[in-house]
Formats: C-alpha cells, sequence, structure tokens
C-alpha cells in the first residue's frame, strides 16, 4: 500500500486472524479513500473482507500475504461479531462493496477515468451502463470481461496500458481477483483498484439485491441463500459456524499466550502470530 496511505490508516484498524481490517466509520472511508484516488504515485488496492474471505485467509497463506498489503474494509455482520469478540466492540460501519463503491462514485466530484474488468461480457457492460447513470460524471470503460488467461494476460494488460485509467474495478471473486491484481497491476495502469467480487452481477440487475429492509437487519447473507442455496450453502450454513469456532478459539487462544509470554520468555520479545494455531 502507498506509505502516506499506510501511515494515516495505522491508527484505524484492528486485527482479526493478524489481519488488519480498517476501522473507520462511513464518511471518513469515503473521505479517505477519495484522497487516496488523488495522491500522485504510488497505488492502493482495497478489498472488502467477510467472513468466508476471513476463513480463506487460514487455509491460503499467498492470500493472507497479499491482504496484508492491502487497505482491507469489513463487510457483513461475521466481522462485527468477530471485532466485538476479540476487541470489544463491533466495526463503525458495514463497508460492503455494493453499497461503498457506488456511493464512492457519487461522493468523488472529480472526474475519473475508471476501468472494469469481471463477469460476463453482458454484465460487466450493463453494470458500466448504470455506473455512467449513477455518476455520469466519471468516465467508465469496459477494460475486459473476466474469462481471459489468468496466467498469461498479456492482451488485457496491454489493454490497460493503452486506457490511462485513474482507477481500476475488478470483479472475479475471493482469492483470484487479490491474486491477480497483485501479480498483473502497476502503479501506471491505475493508482487505486477496487477488488470487488459480485458487485458488477448487482449493478447490472443479473443478481436482485435484498429489500432495503432485509439489508438493515443484516439478513442479506440469508436473502442470498434463499436464492442460490446450491452455491451457497456451504459458506453460510457451515462457513458461519466454522467461522465463529476460530474467532473463539483464535481469541481465547491469544489471551492465554499473551497472559503466559512473559513469565515463559521474558517481556523485551514479542510473541509470534497465532495464525498456524489458528489454522
Amino acid at each position: 500500500m502507498n506509505l502516506i496511505a499506510n501511515f494515516a490508516v495505522l491508527a484505524s484498524r484492528r486485527t482479526i486472524f493478524d489481519l488488519p481490517v480498517c476501522d473507520l466509520g462511513w464518511d471518513d472511508a469515503l473521505v479517505f479513500i477519495n484522497e487516496l484516488a488523488s495522491i500522485p504515485v504510488g497505488q492502493t488496492v482495497v478489498c472488502f473482507v467477510n467472513a468466508h474471505n476471513m476463513l480463506t485467509t487460514l487455509r491460503d497463506d499467498e492470500y493472507y500475504r497479499i491482504m496484508s498489503h492491502n487497505l482491507v474494509l469489513p463487510d457483513g455482520i461475521g466481522l462485527n461479531i468477530a471485532s466485538q469478540i476479540a476487541h470489544g466492540a463491533p466495526f463503525p460501519a458495514n463497508l460492503n462493496g455494493t453499497d461503498f463503491v457506488p456511493a464512492f462514485l457519487t461522493f468523488m466530484e472529480a472526474p475519473r477515468r475508471i476501468g472494469l474488468i469481471g463477469g460476463k461480457r453482458s454484465v460487466v457492460e450493463a453494470a458500466a451502463e448504470n455506473f455512467r447513470k449513477h455518476a455520469p460524471w466519471h468516465e467508465f470503460v469496459v477494460v475486459s470481461d473476466g474469462y481471459f488467461d489468468k496466467v498469461d494476460s498479456t492482451e488485457v494488460i496491454e489493454e490497460l496500458e493503452h486506457q490511462k485509467l485513474d482507477i481500476l474495478i475488478v470483479g472475479m471473486g475471493t482469492p483470484l481477483q487479490e491474486k491477480w491484481v497483485h501479480n498483473n497491476i502497476r502503479a501506471d495502469h491505475a493508482r487505486l483498484v477496487l477488488t470487488v467480487g459480485a458487485l458488477f452481477d448487482f449493478v447490472s440487475g443479473a443478481v436482485p439485491r435484498a429489500p432495503k429492509t432485509v439489508r438493515m437487519m443484516r439478513l442479506e447473507w440469508a436473502y442470498r441463500l434463499l436464492q442460490e442455496p446450491a452455491r451457497l450453502w456451504r459458506r453460510y450454513v457451515i462457513g458461519i459456524p466454522v467461522f465463529l469456532f476460530h474467532v473463539l478459539r483464535y481469541r481465547f487462544r491469544r489471551r492465554e499466550r499473551i497472559l503466559s509470554y512473559p513469565e515463559e520468555h521474558g517481556s523485551a520479545q514479542q510473541p509470534q502470530s497465532d495464525r498456524k494455531k489458528a489454522s
């Protein structure tokens, strides 16, 4: 992450499974990321993590290392529960990408050239058109759908070099999108990169959002499960209890280690990570 961004956000992070997650409220997050978009040097990758993503960090060390260098925002009630258990308070806001990205585009008054990568061709083009209606002062460019060679992405990279973007939005699913961005996207491609999962499906209308009342009750996950049970049952029916188990396990093991460490090793050294124990 950009050094300025890294320094500025150090005081506004909480670790979940040793991964620093930003704990800014809505207004502060919008202001902060808008400022990042204006910095003429470096690059910041913004990611959104939910309980499923956090479980992935436990079993995928490469993904964890990549996420540790990104600006990570909390998404969903699972992260709130984890924060409550680990830090005594929930996150100030649910900064899920489906709500945050459109809000950010509106908040960002300076016209930007914004590229989109991911999803089916018809879906990403429909998403770009709806973004144009939502924030017409920005220029939205469909760089590519998500169906390209992730190992040899030469054509997509050449298109990025040609487009001269300010911001890149990538929606290819976790952890693929974060790994692909880390391995391929340079600062001269885009100073600000947002990895957004299924955002294009929602923005295009291909997949309906839960009703506002359901979202306010923090039950959008249940609505999505009812919509796509075959694809999502494992993530929610099994994944949520497993996530909560690891949160509790991590919390108590960390507390036990911290209390016992000074007696065993002296107070001069720093304790090591609990990630291997948690996984």
